[in-house]
């Protein structure tokens, strides 16, 4: 079996969000102090190979959806010594615009998406703005022809993508949801992108309000913290902590 490699971990800033209490969760007090969501895109690095994870998006989005545009995540990956115009293998979390929005910055990269992902991007529920008001059509449909141009490749659940780094479909905030468990110098952390977008998500029991199926979320808790090698390797996608 060949070895695992040790990767770093870099996660890029480039957008944040004031949000209230009643905004971050499920049934959150409107009187609670609320905080910021932040967005990020992740770099994965080891002596062998470089991986990013989500694409992030533009400034015309950040404007159109009132965010607070930090710097384009091709810069962060730059100021790291990464040119975007030569990753890869970049991995979509999920379809939603802050994780798939900047992929055509990535010309020369694969895009890892689960199947189920895709069924659920293009399928019946996007015709209800209860679950599609997260997803951007022109973004959703660009995806698709990069799959006729065979550059989506696509996962069904869990998969090896290579020595110390996997994937796993994690249910709850969309049908297809992926987390991305990676070995470090610390043991093997878990990016949980939307699964948890706080801490409080998972420590508290308190849902982020952009759900596909509840139950499923509740669970995905539980994965999130098995897939990791210590309680604290559970890195939220959104948490400013």
């Amino acid at each position: 079996m060949q070895a695992e490699e040790i990767y770093e971990v870099h996660a890029i800033r480039y957008a944040t969000l004031a949000r209230s209490a009643a905004e971050k969760f499920i049934g959150g007090d409107p009187h609670e102090a609320g905080g910021n969501l932040d967005y990020f895109v992740w770099l994965l690095r080891s002596s062998q190979r470089t991986w990013v994870v989500d694409t992030g998006f533009g400034a015309q989005a950040a404007a159109r959806r009132g965010r607070s545009y930090l710097t384009p995540p091709v810069e962060g990956l730059a100021r790291l010594g990464v040119r975007a115009a030569e990753v890869s293998d970049v991995i979509i979390t999920h379809l939603h615009y802050d994780h798939v929005g900047g992929f055509d910055f990535f010309p020369a990269a694969r895009f890892h998406l689960q199947d189920e992902e895709m069924r659920y991007a293009t399928g019946r529920h996007m015709g209800r703005r209860l679950f599609n008001h997260a997803y951007e059509v022109e973004e959703v449909v660009g995806m698709v022809r990069e799959v006729y141009r065979g550059r989506v490749v696509f996962h069904d659940g869990d998969a090896v993508l290579a020595p110390g780094l996997s994937v796993h479909r994690i249910g709850g905030h969309t049908l297809g949801l992926q987390c991305v468990r990676v070995n470090t110098r610390i043991g093997r952390i878990v990016l949980a992108s939307d699964a948890a977008h706080f801490y409080a998500n998972m420590d508290e029991a308190r849902p982020f309000p952009i759900v596909h199926d509840l139950g499923a979320m509740a669970e995905g808790w539980r994965r999130l913290r098995e897939l990791a090698d210590h309680p604290d390797g559970v890195v939220p996608g959104h948490d400013p902590l």
